[in-house]
């Protein structure tokens, strides 16, 4: 296990102590000038040797329990992790790279990459003695954490908003979560905090503005993404990961990840970072060489909507910055068209939000930044049934045959 004996600042490095009160503020010093989240410290020789393949006997991301901010007794698993990393050539080819790879996060418990923050988490607050973890979201982030609230017997409160895809408030309910739906998105933020400060819930989301992210030990599961990728090449390192970003807690967390292998050095060389966004707030800050994120407008209602907002964080311009990578702002154009795509030549149905990493290489494709031969790994976040509403629409439907010979007739002339 390890376990973190304080904080730092990922901006300024001020140290804090391990018995901060995460209050969703980030640094106190950096929050007035350009607020920047926290990451947590660790008091650990460096680790020098390669993965075990089943450490614990755990066959979850909890094999590399050595890097993650909890002890072994106080984990609550439902088997995440160890996602499949596969080749996709064909799409591949038509986006101008032939050497694609999808890390598809789909295969997690409740269907999305959350599961990999949720279980450190929940384990977290379980440790420290929570009765309820709480969160804010539009859906993945509320199924996850609610699922793992069920696991550890704990309560578990989602306030969200309306617009929300319908399947996932159905699946957050089913695992016996509370659900809140406030009218106003900000309030979301003010219930929770007012929720921490008077029954101590332990929350996992950003509940105050600007965001930096979410709960500094729980990114940390994270990592565990560039764990896999990394032990899934047998060692090769992409020239390119490319995700779906909102606040940036799985970028920043897989950065850290190849970071970490980097310096503790089982691994030669980085990646580059790049974020696929909705209203291109991190574009936008690169381009003025700024550490305060800029607020964008909204100039459309997006598809995907789990990474539609209008200012992301710190920490994911910190990431891109430092992996020498790019931010692609992404629309609803051709969205839906790629989702179907992908799972039609690859067999992966992907969330829409997932879809957005492909629409990014791409661009970057045509603009000769990823070049044809590079290396390069997209991150699905989550599965196509988790917002089938949004993808298909109340109108789609299909056509019902009365005989075997109707049903040869269309066929025969809807396949010549």
């Amino acid at each position: 296990m390890t376990i973190a004996t304080g904080y730092s600042c990922i901006r300024c490095e001020a140290i804090y102590p391990a018995t901060l009160t995460i209050d969703s503020r980030g640094c106190p010093l950096c929050a007035p000038v350009a607020p920047a989240n926290l990451a947590p410290i660790y008091d650990r020789p460096a680790i020098t040797r390669g993965f075990a393949k089943e450490e614990h006997g755990r066959s979850s991301l909890w094999k590399y329990g050595q890097r993650l901010p909890c002890a072994d007794e106080d984990v609550v698993t439902l088997g995440e992790g160890l996602t499949p990393l596969v080749a996709c050539p064909r799409i591949g080819a038509s986006l101008g790279t032939a050497n694609l790879f999808i890390k598809d996060e789909s295969r997690n418990p409740t269907w999305s990459y959350k599961d990999r923050f949720s279980t450190v988490a929940v384990s977290i607050a379980r440790a420290q003695g929570a009765k309820v973890v709480a969160t804010a979201s539009s859906g993945n982030a509320g199924a996850s954490l609610a699922a793992y609230a069920a696991r550890a017997d704990m309560d578990c409160v989602v306030a969200t908003f309306a617009g929300t895809a319908s399947p996932m408030l159905s699946q957050i309910r089913k695992h016996g979560a509370t659900v809140l739906s406030l009218a106003k998105k900000v309030d979301r933020w003010k219930f929770l905090a007012e929720a921490q400060a008077r029954f101590g819930w332990f929350i996992t989301s950003p509940f105050s503005a600007p965001v930096v992210g979410g709960h500094p030990l729980a990114i940390e599961g994270y990592k565990t993404i560039a764990y896999e990728i990394i032990e899934q090449r047998s060692g090769d390192v992409p020239d390119w990961c490319v995700m779906p970003v909102c606040y940036g807690d799985a970028l920043s967390g897989v950065w850290a990840g190849f970071k970490e292998l980097f310096y503790d050095g089982l691994i030669d060389r980085l990646p580059k970072m790049v974020a696929a966004e909705v209203h291109g707030s991190l574009s936008a800050s690169l381009a003025q060489g700024t550490d305060h994120v800029l607020e964008q407008e909204v100039r459309f209602d997006p598809l995907a909507v789990s990474i539609g907002t209008s200012r992301s964080t710190y920490q994911a311009l910190k990431a891109i910055r430092e992996s020498s990578g790019q931010a692609v702002p992404v629309s609803n154009d051709g969205l839906i068209d790629m989702q179907s795509r992908l799972a039609a030549n690859e067999g992966i149905f992907a969330e829409l939000a997932s879809v957005a990493p492909l629409m990014a290489i791409r661009a970057l494709s045509d603009r000769g930044v990823i070049e044809p031969r590079s290396k390069v790994i997209a991150v699905v976040t989550a599965g196509g049934l988790k917002d089938l509403d949004r993808s298909t629409g109340p109108a789609t439907s299909y056509e019902s045959f009365d005989t075997t010979a109707d049903a040869w007739s269309w066929f025969l002339n809807h396949n010549n």
